[in-house]
């Protein structure tokens, strides 16, 4: 049976993500961003990069996941699925601003994950998309890296362990965070490794 090595990799940092406001505007890497991302390439000291080897390399369109495979020396094929959630009329906006303005629109949307008070995505909509692109990689038997958001590991552990849709909540996902799945027959697996030494 082929097996499917997926590696899931978060952009890293924005001025939108240190500043607490919702996604779906194009933002670039912030200066400490890009910094990161270039220090995560040069410290792993592998010549095949810090990522190892892959047989295909995606990305979500957005300009921040696009120049995190850059600064990592990858050379990303563009998947639509990877996008970040569509957030509407809260796209670009503080959450601050937003629990102020509509705070039970706010409330609505953090405890219901089918939710979608900004006329975008509810996350369980971004579970659906990401499950489904998720399920057609499992058999392929191809190692993947996968350049993408927070929101969409969040939602792909959750579809990947079969988890409840409340469980996304409690995964947390930092920026330039690496997620390892393994992929064979109908089921995925989360496989944490050590890093490499030396």
């Amino acid at each position: 049976m082929t097996s499917t090595s997926l590696r899931l990799v978060a952009h890293a940092h924005t001025t939108a993500l240190r500043r607490t406001h919702f996604g779906g505007t194009d933002d670039s890497l912030d200066e400490g961003g890009l910094r990161a991302a270039l220090a995560q390439a040069h410290a792993s000291g592998d010549r095949r990069g810090p990522l190892g080897v892959h047989d295909v390399c995606l990305s979500s369109p957005a300009a921040a996941a696009r120049e995190t495979a850059d600064a990592l020396g990858l050379v990303p094929t563009i998947e639509a699925a990877l996008a970040d959630c569509d957030y509407g009329d809260w796209a670009g906006r503080p959450l601050e601003e937003i629990a102020v303005t509509q705070p039970q629109a706010l409330q609505d949307w953090l405890s219901a994950p089918d939710c979608a008070p900004h006329g975008g995505e509810s996350v369980h909509a971004v579970r659906d998309r990401v499950g489904r692109w998720l399920d057609e990689q499992r058999g392929l038997g191809q190692r993947i890296i996968a350049v993408t958001h927070p929101v969409v590991i969040r939602v792909a552990v959750v579809h990947a362990l079969d988890l409840p849709m409340a469980a996304y909540r409690q995964v947390d996902v930092e920026p330039l965070a690496v997620v390892r799945l393994t992929g064979q027959g109908t089921r995925w697996q989360l496989r944490l490794s050590a890093p490499r030494v030396g």
